[in-house]
């Protein structure tokens, strides 16, 4: 029956559609709200940081910005019109959730942002947030790294994906569970707000070139299932679906790797710059010494 089931074509892809397609459920609505909130919060920091006479990346706000966009293409565009009904178009949305959305997000430090503009009684709850244990557990870079694969190895491989098919509410926690699955990897990988756990710059590229075999293997084994995945698609769309996070998981390191080669650059441009006036100083010490 499954097999039967599968053969029926996925609906065409309309750009129409796509263009749109706003979603207008209840909970479409309040995810669209929480995105204007935030992105509201967030300009409201940097206004306050420009009043007080100090600068905020326009770079950092870009990226942020970019992200809230990314979460609203990705649940409540024409997008997420198709999500239950195209498997290519579903993998292309958790992939704008899971990584797009989270890589802007954690190059926007948003936690910095809230400890420099908000007033004190905040910094404080939020500086306790950080270093609270449950923080520390879900940015443990192996907590991280395995949270971030087994997440897609459970969704699309087991009966988890048609449970998400079946499930409208289900579907949605899903949407939130990538989200911040990508927010906690991203973050623990090239974001730059102050975790507990730093790795060095060679360690997370070993931490991200460890997960490529699996972002692979995983892309690997949709293009080659023998029956669909669900009733809900064909087996071309899956095998077509799984080409594109194949793919796109490839794309997303390749850039990974370019923003951790760019910021260890940073990095020891700084601490150049750092050694050079230390010097300057030692060599003014120095002077007035023997003057």
């Amino acid at each position: 029956m499954l097999h039967l089931l599968s053969a029926i074509p996925s609906p065409p892809v309309k750009l129409s559609v796509l263009l749109t397609g706003i979603q207008t459920g209840p909970i479409s609505f309040a995810a669209l709200a929480l995105e204007i909130i935030f992105a509201l919060l967030y300009l409201w920091g940097t206004k306050t940081l420009k009043a007080r006479g100090r600068r905020w990346s326009t770079l950092r706000t870009v990226s942020f910005l970019a992200g809230d966009l990314v979460i609203f293409i990705a649940t409540g565009s024409g997008l997420a019109a198709y999500d239950d009904k195209v498997f290519t178009i579903h993998v292309i949305q958790h992939l704008l959730l899971m990584n797009l959305a989270p890589i802007f997000i954690a190059l926007s430090a948003p936690m910095t942002l809230l400890l420099q503009a908000a007033k004190r009684p905040v910094q404080t709850t939020t500086i306790k947030l950080l270093h609270s244990k449950v923080i520390s557990v879900l940015t443990f870079p192996v907590f991280a790294w395995l949270i971030n694969y087994s997440t897609m190895y459970v969704y699309f491989l087991t009966p988890v994906y048609q449970l998400s098919i079946e499930h409208p509410l289900f579907h949605d926690y899903t949407h939130l569970h990538f989200l911040i699955a990508g927010i906690i990897f991203w973050t623990t990988l090239i974001g730059v707000d102050p975790i507990r756990w730093k790795m060095s710059y060679g360690a997370k590229l070993a931490y991200l070139f460890a997960g490529i075999p699996f972002g692979t293997f995983l892309g690997i084994a949709l293009t080659s299932v023998r029956t669909s995945i669900s009733p809900a698609h064909t087996i071309a769309d899956v095998h077509a679906g799984g080409a594109v996070l194949w793919v796109f998981g490839e794309v997303f390191t390749v850039g990974a790797i370019a923003i951790i080669f760019f910021q260890w650059a940073k990095h020891e441009e700084r601490a150049a710059l750092r050694a050079d006036r230390d010097l300057d100083r030692q060599a003014a010490a120095g002077q007035n010494k023997i003057s």
